[in-house]
């Protein structure tokens, strides 16, 4: 069956009316980012962002608008704005279903000592360090790793937050056990999700959980801005970022665009998964971003019965990588069952089990981590490719 056409999804549109213009959205030329991939539409609603608050029923409107169209699988519709100064007004980047878009036109303010313009409150003011969990490839448990490290800090005494900037594959709605849309007030700031007195925002909070994001890159880098700048964080200690795999657009916009106190490297022992990790703390040091050290997770497997480890991976492949690149190696985590499970069940392990063997690792790598960024926060970097 061939693709929905961006003409139907107009057409269908057409129906779909401004509130305050009483003409439909597309003669208003408020419909921008369509995309369509086997029968899923996504697409953006370009709005005033001191009126969000009035246009959540147009936006369930138009995604049922959509969805009637024969061949249309799902439909998903996000509220935006744009930058360049049109009657909708407001700023630049993809925002979240149900609540305002006002975009971030200054996304290197975040960080110690910034502050937001004008009376906008909440933001990134606030945050003392961003530091991002960050893995050269997909698959070797960053997200995790993130949201125990997260756990971690939180248990030495810090206040925490977490940004999912994994936008394709946002993993720490669940593993944090949170779910439902973040609010917001005033229509403008929304307000993080909480469990475990973390503080989190994540796509996975804005889109269904079977709901695919198939958004180009500039809306992922507006999206990744907003969930930034445009949350009520509040004062926090440390705000990590559970980054997406790779050393792609992603990754380079935000460690050029956010001033990041330092990052931290997840891999497994083998050989293929160390190459990728040395990729990744390559990029931080091309945007001089401290790379805090190497994580070696699934080190090992230890039989809960007889106790007999296993090194389904190799085992020691990390530290002797962090010896060779001169950056510090911060522990070794097992591959163990408990430590999926309660992932998986929105209780991780450092939260679940605070006195086993696998959170007292965690927490010795978060006493680390913490006494290398606690020294001072930075400006953001300069990219450089040289």
């Amino acid at each position: 069956m061939a693709d929905v056409t961006e003409a139907q999804i107009l057409d269908a549109l057409q129906s779909v009316q401004d509130p305050f213009a009483k003409r439909s959205v597309v003669s208003c030329d408020m419909i921008s980012g369509i995309a369509v991939k086997n029968g899923m539409v996504q697409f953006s609603i370009e709005i005033d962002p001191a009126k969000a608050g009035d246009y959540e029923t147009v936006r369930r409107k138009a995604e049922d608008a959509v969805a009637a169209i024969p061949g249309v699988l799902s439909s998903t519709a996000v509220l935006t704005a744009e930058s360049k100064g049109k009657a909708k007004g407001g700023t630049q980047g993809a925002g979240p279903k149900g609540g305002a878009a006002a975009g971030s036109q200054n996304p290197q303010g975040a960080g110690a000592g910034s502050g937001t313009s004008g009376a906008k409150k909440g933001g990134a003011a606030g945050i003392k360090h961003i530091v991002a969990v960050a893995s050269g490839k997909g698959g070797v448990g960053k997200s995790t790793t993130a949201v125990n490290l997260a756990l971690g800090l939180k248990a030495l005494g810090l206040k925490i937050g977490m940004l999912d900037a994994d936008v394709y594959g946002p993993s720490q709605p669940r593993m944090l056990g949170v779910s439902g849309r973040p609010e917001s007030p005033d229509g403008k700031i929304l307000k993080p999700m909480e469990n475990y007195g973390i503080k989190a925002m994540s796509m996975g909070f804005l889109v269904s959980e079977d709901q695919p994001v198939v958004w180009r890159g500039p809306m992922v880098m507006g999206a990744l801005q907003q969930m930034l700048a445009d949350v009520d964080w509040g004062d926090l200690d440390i705000l990590i970022v559970d980054m997406p795999p790779g050393t792609g657009d992603a990754q380079l916009t935000i460690s050029q665009n956010t001033p990041l106190s330092g990052a931290v490297i997840v891999s497994t022992p083998q050989d293929i998964a160390l190459l990728d990790a040395r990729k990744g703390l390559n990029m931080f040091r091309k945007v001089d971003v401290p790379v805090l050290g190497i994580i070696e997770n699934m080190s090992m497997y230890v039989c809960p019965n007889c106790g007999h480890e296993a090194h389904v991976f190799g085992h020691g492949g990390a530290k002797r990588e962090a010896e060779k690149l001169g950056t510090p190696f911060l522990g070794e985590i097992p591959l163990d069952i408990l430590i999926r499970e309660t992932s998986d069940g929105g209780r991780p392990v450092v939260v679940s089990e605070p006195d086993g063997p696998h959170a007292k690792a965690y927490l010795a790598i978060a006493e680390q981590v913490r006494d290398s960024v606690l020294g001072g926060a930075r400006q953001a970097p300069k990219i450089s490719m040289e």
